[in-house]
């Protein structure tokens, strides 16, 4: 059973309307044990073990969006944007997987695919944090030689998503891993199974660099030092370039 877990959502709220039509959505979604929202600040808090892919689908249904600010504890989040390296495409972002540590040894994985061709893909850590050519350099599976000494599953093997005719897949997993083991490393996702070449030209083959990311209460950004641009202009250029 998956400990329950606190993630915080920005939400353009305008009145205590807003926060009943958002609270109502979500309390349908199986999971959800707590939502609180804070009018002054547009922040939604939701305590359970509901996906945070679903938690933002539910908002959304509402006419509002949903930037996810913060996943458990301080350390114990991390994000991972997946990319396909194929010149034949212009959208190159594709996927996206949320990690939350939710116990001593357990994570929780929200993986998110759009914008690929239908079929069953494959997801797993790899040895290397290197994509510079794409799924190439990434190295052999995380954990995979000390499974098969250990006689047990590789941790590295996240498992697969199923994605319809419509693009799109999700897939809602735990497996018995830290953060801490995986930051700096790859994910691939592809439909090749493994033992088979990766061609970084196939637009179905996607990457991404595993990094640490925010904890339920260390995100209090609205605006960007970089470029001066809110989070929802920044939310706006990264759902325009296929983010989710």
């Amino acid at each position: 059973m998956i400990p329950s877990f606190q993630t915080t959502f920005a939400v353009p709220l305008s009145c205590e309307s807003c926060i009943k039509d958002v609270s109502t959505s979500l309390y349908k979604l199986n999971g959800i044990n707590k939502v609180d929202a804070d009018l002054k600040q547009q922040l939604v808090s939701v305590e359970g073990t509901a996906a945070p892919s679903a938690i933002v689908a539910a908002i959304q249904e509402t006419g509002r969006d949903a930037i996810l600010r913060g996943s458990g504890k301080a350390d114990s989040a991390a994000v991972c944007i997946l990319e396909t390296h194929s010149s034949k495409v212009n959208d190159h972002v594709r996927g996206l997987v949320r990690m939350v540590q939710v116990s001593a040894n357990l994570t929780i994985i929200d993986l998110t695919l759009r914008g690929v061709s239908p079929g069953t893909y494959h997801a797993t850590v790899r040895e290397s944090g290197n994509i510079s050519d794409g799924p190439a350099s990434t190295g052999g599976i995380w954990d995979a030689l000390q499974a098969k000494k250990d006689g047990r599953p590789s941790r590295g093997i996240f498992g697969t998503v199923e994605v319809g005719k419509s693009g799109l897949g999700t897939v809602f997993l735990d497996r018995p891993i830290q953060i801490w083991e995986m930051i700096g490393r790859s994910i691939v996702v592809t439909k090749v199974n493994d033992g088979k070449k990766l061609d970084k030209e196939d637009p179905d083959t996607l990457v991404g660099v595993i990094a640490r990311s925010a904890g339920v209460w260390d995100n209090d950004k609205t605006v960007c030092s970089c470029s001066g641009k809110t989070v929802w202009e920044e939310r706006k250029e990264q759902v325009d370039k296929g983010m989710l």
